[in-house]
Formats: C-alpha cells, sequence, structure tokens
C-alpha cells in the first residue's frame, strides 16, 4: 500500500493496490496535481498514476510558495522514497520538466533511478536563459498567459480569480527562469524522451537535442500537435506513450 501523506507533495490519482509501474506527474506553472485528473481514464491496468502537488494550489492554497526548483524536487522526491520500491516514469511539463529532472537525479543519488524521465514543453536545463515575464505588469502577465493558453477560459476574466493565482504563477515562472542545473551532475542512465508541441513559442525546437546530455542512456524527441499545451491534445495516445517508456 502507498504510504501517501495526505497534505504532502505527491497524490495518487488512481488506486492500483500492487502497481507493476508508477507514472508520477510534474505540473507546469500555476498547474497542480489535478491537471492530469483526466489521465487516469488513459492508465491501463496495473498503472498507478501519481502527480506533485506544489504548495499554495488546491488543498495546499494556503501553505508557503517556494520558487526554488531544486528545493521542489527535494520534498517531491523525499515523498516518492516512502513509497514501496517498484518500477516508474517521471512526466514533467514546463517548470515540471526541469523538476522531474532534478527529482531524477535525487532519486538515483538514492539507488531508485526511474526507468524512464519524460519531458515536455522545455528548454534542456543547460540552456536555460532566464526570462522575466514573472517581472511583467500584472495585465501584460495575464494576458501573456491566456494566449498560450495556460489559463481556462472560465477563469482568464475574472478578477477576483486572477488576483489570487497572480503570486502562485508569478513564484512559479521565477522558479523556472531563475533555475539552473546543479554543477557537476552526473549524467542519469535511464532513457529520456523529450515531448515538443508544435509551433510552442517558448521552446526553441533546434536546442531540444541538448536533453540527451543528461543521461548516458537512450535519447528521443517526439514531436505533437497543439503548441505548448500539446498535453490537451489526443490524450491517449500520450498517455499510452509514456507508460510504454516504463515498461521493460
Amino acid at each position: 500500500m502507498s504510504r501517501i501523506r495526505e497534505r504532502g507533495w505527491v497524490r495518487s490519482l488512481t488506486t492500483v493496490e500492487r502497481p507493476e509501474l508508477r507514472v508520477v506527474c510534474f505540473p507546469h506553472s500555476g498547474g497542480s496535481s489535478t491537471a492530469f485528473g483526466e489521465w487516469s481514464t488513459a492508465m491501463p491496468p496495473g498503472v498507478e498514476l501519481m502527480a506533485v502537488q506544489y504548495p499554495g494550489r488546491g488543498d495546499r492554497f494556503g501553505e508557503p510558495l517556494v520558487d526554488d526548483v531544486a528545493a521542489m524536487a527535494g520534498h517531491a522526491a523525499a515523498d516518492l522514497l516512502r513509497l514501496p520500491p517498484r518500477d516508474f516514469v517521471l512526466f514533467g511539463h514546463s517548470l515540471g520538466a526541469v523538476v522531474a529532472y532534478e527529482t531524477a537525479l535525487v532519486l538515483r543519488d538514492a539507488g531508485e533511478e526511474p526507468r524512464s524521465l519524460c519531458v515536455s514543453a522545455c528548454q534542456p536545463p543547460g540552456s536555460v536563459e532566464g526570462g522575466d515575464l514573472h517581472l511583467a505588469p500584472d495585465d501584460e502577465f495575464w494576458s501573456t498567459l491566456v494566449g498560450l493558453g495556460g489559463i481556462e477560459p472560465g477563469i482568464a476574466d475574472h478578477a477576483e480569480l486572477r488576483e489570487l493565482l497572480l503570486p502562485t504563477l508569478r513564484s512559479d515562472l521565477r522558479a523556472h527562469a531563475e533555475y539552473r542545473p546543479r554543477p557537476g551532475a552526473k549524467p542519469l542512465s535511464c532513457a529520456v524522451r523529450c515531448y515538443h508541441g508544435v509551433g510552442d513559442p517558448l521552446v526553441d525546437e533546434t536546442r531540444l537535442g541538448e536533453w540527451a546530455q543528461v543521461t548516458s542512456g537512450e535519447f528521443t524527441v517526439r514531436a505533437r500537435p497543439g503548441g505548448h499545451f500539446h498535453v490537451t491534445t489526443d490524450l491517449a495516445e500520450l498517455v499510452a506513450d509514456i507508460v510504454s517508456q516504463g515498461r521493460p
């Protein structure tokens, strides 16, 4: 049985008594574990779906925000290491990609490297070049995020919800902008799969091959339709592909 703290960093989104595989998902900036709720319907038998819940959202809304990728990864890894050992895949989207990568390093150092690391819609760790969107005035900041498709239509024009969400979004985007990979980190040995949404304005696809530098194992890139939030396009196909990365 999974030993997950009710209000910890990692949440079980499906109930699988003895999973043969776990898929652990890391949300984008401003995202929560509920971003992966619909994935449960696409999970095959024997695969447990889990997701990370960063502070400042959902049932952790009142907790202090964390704007440091390494700290986020350390907390997530600590929760995962409390679980009975199983094969697992880490999947991270945008900000979640670098948090998942750093989590994979912590788990590897503890002797629990994932079978695969799947990263999505994110520049390679060594090519993160900052960015100052988190410093933009509220209206510009909000309209940019709405334009990317990261804000649900029902929320985009809701002034009170905007004011509640702005601090969390700025904190996450600051964490991503200021992230730098740990110096001298030994490469992973697991497979790394990089997903890229065609037309994503936040990713330079010519540099995605640099993700290969984080592992000595197999590296692949997959382009998908849908731009930055390609994860909402053909969900069943994406989930099946991620699960396949965890199979022997």
